[in-house]
């Protein structure tokens, strides 16, 4: 994203999936400008329009839970973290400018804990 927060350029990964899904999206909508055109084709989607699709498909998807657009961005970074990234490549993905801001996704993400196996475990007595 050019110019985001702060003005800064961020920068993310694509999966192969999603990018197969927008390029079959781009190519049935035969879009011109932009990828997600807002009401006026000179204009992309308002920050304002995401928040309502995300609101109807939580709806939809009958997500109780009080969630946001921007819970999407915190549960990236968790999923990252607990599939074992580095956490400076994840404060370098999410365009944190200190490791500290980033170190909020260590106490929400215990789930690999259970796993770490103390060394003495491995000495053969």
């Amino acid at each position: 994203m050019k110019g985001a927060k702060g003005r800064k350029d961020r920068y993310t990964i694509l999966s192969d999936v999603a990018l197969a899904i927008l390029k079959q999206y781009f190519g049935m909508y035969k879009l011109q400008k932009w990828l997600f055109p807002g009401s006026k084709s000179e204009r992309h989607i308002s920050t304002r329009t995401v928040q309502t699709i995300f609101k109807q498909a939580k709806e939809k998807a009958d997500i109780k839970k009080d969630v946001s657009v921007h819970c999407l961005r915190h549960s990236f970074a968790t999923h990252l973290l607990e599939s074992g990234v580095d956490l400076r490549y994840i404060q370098e993905l999410l365009g944190h400018k200190s490791s500290k801001t980033t170190e909020i996704y260590t106490h929400v993400s215990n789930k690999n804990l259970r796993k770490i196996k103390s060394p003495l475990d491995n000495l053969k007595l």
